[in-house]
């Protein structure tokens, strides 16, 4: 069983993204938390197999949280998902250790990258790969 941690302070796109995980075989969301801090605290308890991160939250936004979770779990991997999307963004999650990158309005897009860190590859998309 795949365990993931859904990041994102819109409790709306939370549920929608939960439904779209369980629904494939074998990937259950072990906890959501809906800000940075929050997403630190999980991650340490429940030490999910994948962490899908929203970059733009209250408090500490997901590459903030991100660097921290990777400092204490260095091969923890890491989807960050933005509606914000942008080749500088991708390549400076990147940069930080982050291992995926998606634009929160490709839901495809999600599923591929989450399939590809349990290859133990990264996914960045073409789109956003020039920088990154």
């Amino acid at each position: 069983m795949t365990t993931i941690l859904i990041v994102d302070d819109h409790s709306f796109y939370r549920a929608q993204l939960r439904t779209l995980l369980e629904s494939v075989q074998n990937w259950q969301v072990c906890a959501e938390a809906i800000n940075g801090i929050e997403a630190i605290e999980m991650h340490s308890y429940f030490e999910p197999d994948i962490t899908v991160m929203d970059f733009n939250m209250p408090e500490v936004n997901g590459l903030l949280a991100s660097r921290e979770i990777l400092s204490n779990s260095p091969g923890a991997n890491i989807l960050m998902l933005t509606v914000f999307a942008s080749s500088q963004l991708a390549a400076r999650a990147k940069r930080e250790g982050i291992k995926a990158f998606c634009s929160k309005t490709e839901m495809s897009c999600i599923i591929l990258a989450i399939e590809s860190l349990l290859r133990g590859e990264t996914y960045f998309p073409e789109s956003f790969a020039a920088s990154a």
